[in-house]
Order: C-alpha cells, then structure tokens, then sequence
C-alpha cells in the first residue's frame, strides 16, 4: 500500500550527458543557461537539482571541475534546492573525470548508477541530418558499441570516498539486477539507509516503460528492502515520461522530470525549459491531491547533511 498523507519528492535533471544541442535548442549549455534552469525548476517546485556541466564552448559532456564550479557555486547562493552531482557523468569517461568535481565538493547527494549495461540511443541518429557541432553524429553513433561502466569495485570506490564526506546517493536503477546489487552493497553496510532509489524506465538497454515493469521493481525494491527502509523514485524516458510518473506516484513512488530525461512536454511539443516539466508534474500531482515536497522535507526524509556543510568552490 502506498503511504498516506506523504509528500512527493520532484527531482529535476536539468541537462544530463546524453541529448545534445541539434536535439533541442532549449537545452542548458553553458553554465549561466544550467543556472537559470535550475533556479526556475526549483522555483517551479522541484527540490532536488539532478547536475551535469557541458563544454560551454561547444555543449559537449564535461567533467571539467571548472566548469562545476561555474554553476554550483552560483546555484548554492540562489536556491535552497538540493544539488545532486552526478556520478555518470558520460558513458566514455573514465572513473577518475567522473568523479573529478563530486570529490573535491562532497555535496549532500549523488547520482550513483548501480550496475553497467548497454546504454544507448543510437537510432535517433538515424532522423538526424544537419548537426550543430561535429561532435555530436560521432558520440551518439559510437554509443551502439558503447557499455556504460558501474562495476562493483566502481560503485564500492565512489561509495567509500564520497559516503565518508556525508554525501547521500540518487541510486539509479535501470533493471532488477540492479536492485540486488543495490541490495548486496546494503547486505554488506556500504550503503545505508534511507535509500533512495530511482528506477530508470524506457533508456534502451534497460528495463522498458511497461507498467508491469514498474510493478515488478516495486515488488522486489520491497522484497530486497522493506517498505520503510527506502525511498523510490520514478523516471520515465521520452514519452513515457508523465504518465509513468502519476502512475507512480499513485504507486507510493516520488518522481524526476528534466530536459536530460524527456525533450518534449507533450506529442510533438518541445519543453522551452526544465520548469515547464516541473509545472506540469505538479499540476498532475496536485490534482490527484498530493502534496510536494520542500527542500527541507527532503533534507529531513533523506537524512541529507544540510547546505551549510557543503562549499561549492
């Protein structure tokens, strides 16, 4: 059963290492542009700010702690939202770029995938014609060859050094084997509770958008778990993006929208900016009466360490 009179937590991922520039041209790039999107998405409501940084020169992914540093230190003075670093960052760096700006910072949360898998969205190349930059044909075909990089001693390495700053974790989760890893780390004591799991739907290479996927990850995040051990989140790739969210709130579940995740707001409607999607969330969820989660809410049913003990510099 889902939880009573609970509030939803609404994640926003604001542009994320897979989309590129051609895609849309609403999509944040520069460190001022990811700055105001985020402030106008946790102004919309969204309490966790999900961050990747791009080359601002040119919209590539980047690891550049430099170019972090461009946007946190700015966003940490012009919101109360969480800031959540990935730990992704793109499938062709290697662990050390990835984990370059999350070491220096130890922020209060964390993406952290739990398992590597072929990630991919290669056939959207194949509607593409002109490209903006040159970069973009190449890195979206090569990811068809591509493997997305989480091994064991991977998570355990990025467990082990950003755990022991207080950093709490976005647990990502694109299939039920990644639900027992998770549970192996948690067997073990590496990660603890509250567990904050997102479960990742409709990414090529993983679990797709079907509702009875969400059931079954549920149904053994609850099995491997406890109910009141973990906290789930939804996310739905593309289009299945809203409707597998209210059904997964109606499932007990929290949610995360945002331009890394979906272009689009509606059939053939572009999202002009990662708010939009943090509105029309809310507006659903409202009108099914649910109430939306604060910063603070989240800092205090995450057990985060707070905004005061993390300095972005």
């Amino acid at each position: 059963m889902a939880k009573t009179n609970r509030k939803i937590i609404v994640s926003c991922a604001i542009t994320g290492s897979v989309h590129t520039p051609t895609m849309s041209e609403y999509l944040p790039i520069t460190p001022s542009q990811i700055v105001e999107s985020a402030v106008e998405a946790a102004e919309a409501g969204a309490a966790i700010i999900h961050l990747h940084a791009r080359s601002p020169e040119d919209g590539r992914p980047s690891g550049d702690p430099a170019h972090f540093r461009e946007i946190c230190s700015v966003l940490a003075g012009r919101t109360s939202a969480i800031i959540n670093i990935t730990t992704g960052g793109s499938s062709n760096m290697t662990i050390e770029e990835r984990l370059a700006y999350p070491l220096q910072a130890k922020p209060e949360m964390c993406s952290l995938n739990m398992g590597s898998m072929n990630f991919s969205i290669h056939p959207v190349a194949e509607r593409i014609t002109n490209w903006r930059y040159d970069w973009e044909k190449p890195k979206i075909e090569g990811m068809k060859a591509g493997v997305f990089r989480n091994t064991f001693a991977d998570i355990e390495y990025i467990v082990g050094n950003l755990g022991e700053g207080g950093t709490r974790f976005e647990l990502e989760c694109y299939d039920v084997g990644h639900l027992y890893n998770l549970a192996y780390f948690v067997d073990r004591n590496i990660i603890k509770s509250p567990i904050f799991i997102q479960a990742v739907f409709g990414i090529l290479g993983g679990l797709g958008p079907d509702p009875e996927n969400l059931f079954l990850m549920r149904s053994t995040a609850d099995r491997l778990f406890g109910r009141d051990a973990y906290e789930l989140s939804v996310l739905g790739a593309g289009r299945h993006q809203m409707s597998l969210l209210t059904m997964g709130a109606i499932m007990g579940a929290n949610v995360r929208v945002g331009l890394e995740d979906n272009l689009y707001l509606g059939p053939g409607i572009k999202a002009t900016s990662n708010a939009e999607q943090v509105r029309k969330i809310r507006r659903i969820l409202e009108e099914l009466s649910f109430e939306i989660a604060t910063p603070s809410d989240v800092r205090e049913i995450l057990h985060l360490k707070g905004a005061e003990n993390v300095h972005f510099v």
